[in-house]
């Protein structure tokens, strides 16, 4: 069975396989997840990133992860060029990370709030969708834990909520 887990904090931080970076589909790396991921890792993830796109926007891509304890970056092209996104947009980008991940032989892989800050799409809306997707993600075989890590505090509340009452059903 897998186990998913919500922490708050900052994804750079987190122990796991792989961070999931919320991108734009050239894959280039500005502000928010990808600026953090940047930051902390260094700017060969943005350069090998940048050789991969552009992608599909709803496609995944992954590189190394520079400076940073994980073993890859899962770029979700989660937004095209003009920086918005829609509900089916994050479903697609959170199962291709998990069916990336799996591929990858990965244990575990944690995601931020895809699509939340700059594509736009409230927390009210993202927390639904990327738990659902978890929670029906039926071919796991190596791929053991999902985390969400929220940056802030309400975001964390959102997600809290939405898994209890999803896991409930």
């Amino acid at each position: 069975m897998m186990k998913i887990e919500i922490v708050e904090g900052d994804i750079t931080g987190v122990s796991a396989d792989a961070l999931v970076n919320a991108a734009n589909n050239y894959l280039w790396m500005g502000a928010g997840v990808a600026g953090a991921i940047k930051k902390a890792g260094g700017k060969d993830i943005e350069d090998e990133a940048v050789r991969k796109g552009p992608i599909p926007v709803g496609a995944v891509a992954e590189t190394g992860a520079g400076r940073l304890p994980v073993k890859f970056i899962i770029h979700a092209a989660v937004m095209g060029q003009d920086l918005h996104t829609n509900a089916i947009i994050i479903e697609h980008s959170t199962i291709n990370s998990l069916r990336k991940a799996e591929e990858l032989g990965l244990k575990s892989i944690a995601f931020p709030a895809l699509g939340t800050g700059v594509g736009g799409f409230s927390l009210e809306e993202c927390a639904p969708i990327m738990i659902r997707a978890a929670l029906g993600y039926k071919d796991a075989k190596k791929l053991e834990k999902i985390i969400f890590v929220l940056y802030e505090q309400t975001g964390y509340r959102i997600f809290k909520a939405e898994f209890a009452r999803q896991a409930e059903n």
